[in-house]
């Protein structure tokens, strides 16, 4: 694979991931939205099936890793380091443009975000805090606790995607995809809970920078002090998952 097609590959299949992430994040918590608090297993599912849309698209130019935590990890079991920051700079272009496209689904949601009055003299409805349809936050902000989520959660995705290669037949099938994007839906659904899972440096980072410079009414803030957890917690868990990889299989 060449490194043009690598970036490109990387840049349209996290774009998707993204969408997809993003779009559900903001279909369960924006006003207006016809999925409004349509709850945690929609959001699972949202993320999972985004991943397979996304990997599927990305695959024969640049096999779909569209995480820099999957990335690591492959390098760390193969040695081989030459084309990791094409991939990591493709998956940072891909989830900034995913962010901005799941905005603009969004953008008359985003745009009746401000104080809606109460009904029969109730209190004013305040506007709804948006950083989480874009990164993660933590239920119990606790960065020791916080960050070995992250890093568990991340080996418990890097770990199973890296053996998956040894299942004969499994990429040539076109199944490994819909079984990592399973992997993803399972991760949420038991692993999400304590900060969101993000599992993933991109899918945090990029969408985070895209929160802090888009024009969304009553944004709030972007937590920028919580930000370097859910990028080194996925790091180490990717460069774990591939040692254990190396040393195990």
């Amino acid at each position: 694979m060449s490194n043009g097609d690598i970036f490109v590959g990387e840049v349209i299949g996290t774009a998707i991931l993204i969408l997809f992430g993003a779009g559900v994040c903001a279909a369960v918590t924006l006003r207006h939205s016809k999925a409004r608090a349509s709850g945690w297993i929609v959001i699972a599912f949202g993320w999972g099936l985004g991943v397979l849309a996304g990997a599927y698209t990305a695959a024969p130019l640049s096999g779909g890793q569209l995480n820099p935590a999957v990335t690591l990890g492959i390098a760390v079991d193969t040695g081989k380091w030459d084309k990791v920051w094409v991939y990591v700079l493709g998956q940072l272009a891909g989830a900034m443009l995913g962010a901005v496209l799941a905005y603009l689904v969004y953008l008359a949601q985003f745009r009746a975000n401000v104080r809606q009055p109460g009904t029969e003299g109730g209190a004013d409805e305040e506007p709804t805090p948006t950083l989480g349809i874009f990164s993660t936050i933590p239920e119990i902000r606790s960065p020791v606790a916080n960050l070995i989520t992250e890093t568990i959660a991340t080996v418990a995705l890097v770990l199973p995607i890296l053996a998956f290669g040894l299942t004969e037949g499994l990429g040539e099938s076109g199944t490994l995809v819909l079984i990592v994007s399973l992997l993803v839906v399972g991760i949420g659904l038991s692993l999400g809970g304590p900060t969101g899972y993000a599992i993933n440096p991109a899918r945090d980072l990029g969408p985070r920078v895209v929160h802090t410079l888009l024009p969304i009414p009553h944004k709030g803030t972007s937590d920028w002090g919580y930000a370097w957890i859910p990028v080194v917690g996925p790091l180490i868990g990717g460069a774990l998952a591939g040692l254990i990889y190396n040393v195990a299989f």
